[in-house]
């Protein structure tokens, strides 16, 4: 009866080891954190607000239920490593509050850009950083046919608008895109800069682009011309600079709203010939007015009838002025290179509307720009022009590969 018994409970310490041995574990959940700016949202709470006029980081936290001695103590925990001082009306700004306690804020988050943002920790140890995210640069190629403006194909096609500006900077002396013709098209393969996988923050630049123009073909292709000065320019498939010694005008979007004429007359004046030796560009007041070509300033004044002007001599064959400006940007005896903001338009001077009169010189005389044979930027040395072909050539074919994307043609074709 006994060794029954004993072996009995031998069986039952042996099944119960076993059902021990066997339970199934507990199943923990782990949480993953929710970060927003880096902070765990499982732990905080978060209230997102503008910048209103009048805030600044001082009145938001006192606002937020933190005195002024605490928040003098923050500014001094931070100071000479943060400028925390100016704040821009209609940003976005983020306080966090840990979910124990919701009386006061514990991090402020200044972010008024996607590419970066100061996070600053109020409660115990007093803390502030600037935080850049790490940017992706990806190649992408986009395509399309006009119908209207750039700006608007680009838009219409869901392309970056901002590749207009590139464009008509690579294009810029060789393409009148005020004149552009519908069914004139483009193709261009660019890199475009990325925070957070998919937030854009601007295209980084253009690696090569081909644009049609009244049945015309322009390519452009990205080179280091001059390693030495670090000079990037563009050149077509022949290794020929796309830049002229002069852009076609003085403003990012050229609009001629009246042309270089000696025999104009003017019904103002009794319909008398007055000459225009000028020609003149319509843009709002305020537009950036860019030098034609490199050279010295050699006038910056302001007279009744030119009202705020600037003179630029290029070399002992050309100068160009530049009239009516709200405002001067250059002084006399600066260098300026073709492109530079030298000034804004106005109505200064003898005017009816906002406008930049733009005057050209050769060989002092006064003369129409636009019929002058004017010379062509230095080409690519021959020692280049090999490393060049080799370089353009790939992009040339992925070029050549790209489909034209034609927006109204794609929605027939989808209706069909």
């Amino acid at each position: 009866m006994n060794r029954c018994i004993t072996l009995f409970c031998i069986i039952f310490i042996i099944g119960c080891g076993n059902t021990i041995k066997n339970k199934t574990p507990e199943i923990i959940k782990k949480i993953e954190p929710n970060l927003f700016y880096g902070i765990d949202l499982n732990k905080f709470s978060v209230k997102t607000k503008k910048i209103k006029r009048g805030d600044s980081f001082g009145k938001i936290l006192e606002d937020n239920g933190i005195d002024y001695p605490e928040v003098y103590e923050i500014l001094q925990a931070i100071k000479g490593k943060l400028n925390i001082h100016k704040l821009n009306i209609g940003k976005s700004y983020s306080l966090f509050y840990s979910k124990d306690s919701f009386n006061k804020p514990e991090y402020f988050v200044y972010h008024p850009a996607p590419e970066s943002f100061t996070k600053i920790h109020l409660r115990d140890s007093l803390y502030g950083e600037l935080i850049e995210k790490p940017v992706r640069f990806i190649e992408m190629e986009a395509s399309g046919v006009i119908t209207s403006s750039l700006y608007e194909t680009m838009q219409n096609s869901g392309i970056n608008d901002e590749l207009t500006y590139y464009l008509s900077d690579i294009y810029a002396w060789t393409v009148d895109f005020f004149r552009l013709q519908k069914g004139d098209r483009f193709k261009v393969i660019y890199t475009e800069k990325f925070v957070d996988d998919s937030i854009t923050i601007g295209i980084d630049r253009i690696k090569a682009a081909f644009f049609e123009h009244k049945g015309k073909s322009l390519y452009a292709f990205e080179y280091l011309s001059n390693p030495e000065k670090g000079i990037i320019d563009y050149f077509d498939e022949n290794a020929k600079s796309l830049r002229r010694a002069f852009l076609q005008g003085p403003l990012k979007f050229n609009r001629i709203s009246s042309r270089y004429n000696l025999r104009r007359r003017i019904s103002y004046y009794g319909n008398r010939i007055r000459p225009h030796k000028g020609t003149d560009f319509a843009a709002s007041v305020g537009t950036p007015i860019l030098a034609t070509a490199n050279g010295t300033i050699s006038k910056a004044s302001y007279t009744k009838g030119n009202g705020n002007f600037v003179t630029i001599k290029h070399n002992s064959i050309y100068s160009t002025q530049y009239l009516h400006m709200k405002k001067r940007k250059v002084r006399v005896g600066q260098y300026v290179k073709q492109g530079d903001v030298i000034g804004w338009v106005g109505m200064t001077g003898n005017t009816s509307g906002p406008h930049v009169c733009y005057r050209f010189w050769k060989n002092g005389k006064q003369v129409d720009p636009f019929k002058q044979k004017l010379p062509d930027a230095k080409p690519i040395s021959k020692k280049l022009k090999e490393s060049f072909t080799e370089y353009m050539t790939p992009y040339k074919i992925k070029l050549d590969c790209i489909d034209f994307y034609d927006k109204l043609l794609n929605e027939v074709a989808e209706i069909n």
